[in-house]
């Protein structure tokens, strides 16, 4: 039966692992930043760029959680195995796309984003020494998503604490002790997710074997059935490109703003890490338990489910908002010794320590949304939820003009919100 107890034992390694993950951007944040401005824009526009190429397949870790959830509710052995191997096929063929296209990802970005002359160079770098992380990265999606839908908590945080562990110590020798900067925190990364995917295979090998076989992976590798398991997924994959992209224009427009507004938003991005990967482990929970009781046909519970992960992640959010609130300008100078830097995010304290309350109900529905499988309704609240941002803020323009994008970041959210409360409604009415 759905209770606190569930709910916390699958949110609390979630909760864990989550915001052990912006660990590694914030870290390579606060490397640069003890550099210069100019490293520390660098780091974040390519950290967004990797962003944008690789939440664009976030479905293979959210379609894998829900397709498994739903498997091992219904205790179907078979589907359980045959998720996990197409997903690794596929995602290794979306790496080796990733790879070869590289070149044109770059160039695409250098447009988009609208690169500075001294940002370029740098950006370069670590965007191609990172790259050669895109296997492992992609596997590690489909690896971890398999683990949730198994309900299965304790080793991805297990696996994600040993990763960043890992990138802490590589990326801090490569740059204070072989002084190879920027480059030195991309290699870490690389490193540090080669380690996660080797973690990965010895943890499927001790504990999971038994759903695989060759005939399986036999089974799997069929072309058509490839094709079906992506169409399956081809929702989610909208849905995520149209979250990139806000975040993407977000950075664009802070970049064509200037250096000193880049470094500060760069900062500001952070704070949205730390509280979006700790709300996600409630929505991360809700995605393991939704599913289960949807595979088991067991509609209480599954209502319950979705009932305590909106409890808990309010109570989550409530604690982010309070220690952004009490701890914000301390929280700027972890970041950045730059003064100029620091007094340009001190404008923005109230958006941060606004933004958990008002974001946490989104995060929640996506992670019941995906163990329900609903792609369709992802897909579409996400593609108005983007109409109201690019409308809002070209539309309605304020003195400061980053100001209206924090205002236009406000109203994406409350729209996804809405509209996701308004399909569960219409869910539960045709149940």
């Amino acid at each position: 039966m759905a209770s606190h107890k569930e709910i916390l034992n699958l949110a609390i390694p979630n909760i864990v692992s989550n915001i052990s993950i912006p660990l590694l951007s914030t870290v390579d944040t606060i490397l640069m930043g003890q550099l210069s401005a100019l490293h520390l824009g660098a780091i974040g526009l390519g950290g967004m760029i990797f962003n944008f190429v690789y939440w664009n397949f976030g479905f293979l870790r959210m379609g894998t959680t829900g397709l498994t959830a739903q498997a091992y509710g219904a205790q179907d052995d078979y589907k359980l195995g045959v998720t996990l191997v197409r997903g690794m096929l596929l995602a290794l063929l979306l790496a080796v796309t990733i790879f070869l296209t590289q070149g044109w990802l770059l160039q695409a970005a250098s447009w988009f984003f609208s690169f500075q002359d001294a940002h370029a160079p740098l950006i370069t770098e670590y965007f191609t020494t990172r790259m050669w992380a895109a296997p492992a990265t992609m596997m590690m999606y489909v690896l971890m998503g398999w683990f949730f839908g198994l309900q299965n908590a304790i080793y991805p945080m297990i696996i994600t604490i040993i990763i960043n562990i890992v990138n802490i110590i590589v990326s801090y020798m490569l740059v204070h002790h072989y002084g190879m900067d920027i480059r030195g925190v991309a290699l870490g990364t690389v490193i540090a997710q080669y380690t996660g995917v080797l973690l990965c295979f010895v943890a499927v090998a001790y504990k999971y074997r038994q759903y695989l076989s060759s005939e399986l992976i036999k089974a799997a590798s069929k072309v058509s059935e490839l094709i079906d398991f992506f169409k399956v997924n081809s929702n989610l994959f909208i849905r995520t490109v149209c979250l990139t992209f806000v975040f993407a224009y977000f950075y664009r427009e802070s970049s064509i703003a200037g250096a000193l507004a880049l470094a500060a938003n760069a900062i500001l991005l952070q704070f949205v890490n730390w509280m979006s990967y700790g709300i996600d482990g409630f929505a991360y929970a809700a995605e393991s338990m939704v599913g289960k009781y949807k595979g088991a046909g067991d509609r209480f519970n599954l209502s319950q489910s979705v009932k305590l992960s909106f409890l808990w992640g309010l109570i989550l959010a409530v604690t982010y908002s309070l220690v952004y609130f009490v701890y914000y300008d301390g929280l700027l100078h972890l970041f950045s010794s730059d003064s100029d830097v620091i007094d340009f995010a001190l404008r923005y304290k109230t958006w941060m320590v606004v933004f958990p309350v008002i974001a946490f109900a989104c995060y929640i529905w996506d992670g019941v949304f995906i163990g329900l499988l609903a792609s369709k309704e992802m897909r579409d609240s996400m593609i108005l939820a983007v109409i109201v941002f690019l409308g809002l803020y070209h539309f309605v323009k304020l003195e400061d003009p980053l100001q209206g994008l924090w205002l236009a970041m406000f109203s994406f959210l409350i729209m996804r919100g809405v509209l996701l409360t308004y399909y569960w409604n219409k869910y539960r009415q045709t149940e």
